[in-house]
Parts: structure tokens; sequence; C-alpha cells
């Protein structure tokens, strides 16, 4: 029975399983009610410039990660092009910590005063558990994918039809929800179904784990924002 199982997870897509699986925890990160008080444009701005100035320090954290992500890459990837679209993932980031300077300067936040809140702490321990390199690349690339989907199914909502997200806060949902970034975390999951479909039952228990985990991380980065801690 769990080997027919197991048959049908990898016909159907690993993680288009998971996606069914855990469909209400994925849709716990993806429409919080940070989210959800963005594009109905109720946002107590005092909880945006919260998430703001967090997740620069989050993003600074996410760098080596993804460096890590991209040595993995080199060892063990069976496929040349991986190491092109997690290389243009690591080029944007110098661009999005600009952008986050620049933000940040508009909201009147001093980002050297910002102190990680635990949640955020937590989350960045995260990442630098995943820089080990005991972890499999399928652990760390589904972890990548899973991080990056999730802000662009969040902030994509934000722009969505119907949405009244209030004119100040567009350029930040338009940055993860455009649809150059929904093509870039598509390759990210196709990158990481390829290497899902061939790793073991344990390493696939592990990368399932971790999707998991990051969802509950990204939920808790949401409730630190809003002061839910």
């Amino acid at each position: 029975m769990e080997e027919k199982a197991k048959g049908e997870e990898k016909k159907v897509g690993v993680i288009e399983t998971w996606l069914r699986k855990h469909r209400l925890l994925f849709n716990g990160a993806t429409r919080h009610p940070l989210i959800l008080s963005i594009r109905d444009g109720s946002i107590n701005i005092a909880s945006f410039k919260s998430w703001l100035a967090q997740d620069y320090l989050f993003v600074r954290a996410f760098v080596p990660f993804v460096a890590s992500v991209l040595i993995k890459a080199w060892k063990e990837s069976d496929e040349s092009g991986d190491m092109e679209v997690i290389l243009g993932g690591v080029a944007s980031l110098e661009d999005e910590i600009s952008w986050f300077k620049r933000e940040a300067s508009k909201w009147g936040i001093s980002l050297s005063e910002v102190v990680p809140q635990q949640a955020n702490k937590k989350y960045c321990g995260l990442l630098e558990s995943l820089m080990s390199p005991d972890v499999e690349y399928s652990v760390a690339i589904t972890a990548f994918w899973a991080i990056e989907a999730v802000y662009q199914e969040s902030f994509a909502h934000c722009i969505g039809e119907g949405s009244k997200t209030p004119e100040e806060l567009k350029g930040t949902c338009e940055r993860w929800g455009n649809e150059a970034f929904a093509k870039y975390c598509l390759s990210l999951q196709n990158i990481a179904e390829r290497r899902l479909q061939k790793a073991s039952d344990e390493e696939l228990k592990k990368a399932e784990a971790m999707f998991l985990n990051v969802l509950e991380y990204e939920v808790d980065f949401w409730n630190m924002s809003r002061g839910n801690v």
C-alpha cells in the first residue's frame, strides 16, 4: 500500500502531492491575515514597517544560505542549468538589499538599529542549519523553492483582481508578485521536483518535513510583524 502511495506521489508530482496534502498549512502561510489586510487596504502601517525591518535582516541571512545551495548544486546536481537558475537568485539579492534600504529610508526606519525578534532568529537559525554540508541538495532546494513560493503567492494575491492594496504598498507587492518572479519560482520548483523524483525515501521524508518547517516559520514571521508573538 505504501509503495502504491509513493508511486502515485511521483506520478502526480511530489510537490503537487504535498501542496494538496498540506493545503491548509500552505494557505495559512500565503493567505495570512497580514497579507489579507494589505489586499483589502486595512493594513496597520506599523505592522508593515515591522515586517520590512525584520525582513531586511532575514534577507541578509538568506544570502549565505542561497550561496550554500549554489555550492550543493555544483557538487551534486545532474543538470548544469541548476547553477544558472540559483546564480540568478544570488545576483538578484544584491538589488533586493538595496531596495530594502531605499524603502526603509522612505518609511523613516533606521536599519542599523533594528534588533531581530525571536521568530526571525529562529528562521535565520533554520537557514543556517540548511547550510551544513550534511544537508542533501534535494532538501536545501526544496526549502529554497518553498521560501520564495510563499512570497510569490502571498504578494501576487495583494495585486490580484479586486485588490484594494494601498498605493504606497503596491511597489512592495509587485516586487514579489510579478510574473517574472513567478517564472523564477517555477524554475526552482522544477529543480526541486526533479531532485525529489530521484530521492531516497529518507530524503523525501526530510524534504517534506522541511517544507512544513518553512510554512510554520513563515506564519510565525507574519505573526511577529503584526505583533502577535
